[in-house]
């Protein structure tokens, strides 16, 4: 192991995953140690891959949309291909993101509406049973 790599352990507690996720994510083809017997050694390309792919599914993109914008890394126009890409997909997926949190702040305004008269409903049996006692 040289400064250069990683062990899968160490690639864990770098990026808080688990094992498991770092030989989903090789299945996948997202990322490539290398492999040395049974160990795998996680290269500084790796590790950008993976902070690129941890960030993209905290933004909800597809693990197909994912690998899409890491291959055009690799076109050969400065990247400028990759991050026209990231603009696009990253504006449809806000605008999903707005459409569902505007959905929710409705949903969150009726069950507060509702709560609010089922807290009526319970004051007002309230008061009508201190007056029959």
């Amino acid at each position: 192991m040289t400064a250069d790599t990683m062990t899968i352990r160490q690639m864990c507690d770098a990026f808080e995953v688990t094992p498991r996720t770092l030989r989903f994510y090789e299945q996948k083809e997202l990322l490539f140690p290398i492999r040395d017997g049974q160990k795998r050694l996680f290269t500084r390309r790796d590790r950008a891959r993976l902070k690129l792919i941890l960030r993209g599914k905290r933004f909800g993109f597809s693990l197909e949309e994912i690998r899409q914008l890491l291959d055009l890394y690799y076109v050969g126009d400065q990247q400028a291909t990759q991050l026209s890409r990231t603009i696009d997909i990253a504006r449809d997926r806000l605008t999903d993101m707005e459409r569902q949190r505007a959905e929710l702040d409705v949903a969150i305004h009726d069950l507060r509406s509702q709560m609010s008269l089922v807290q009526d409903m319970l004051a007002s049996r309230g008061s009508a049973q201190d007056a029959a006692e």
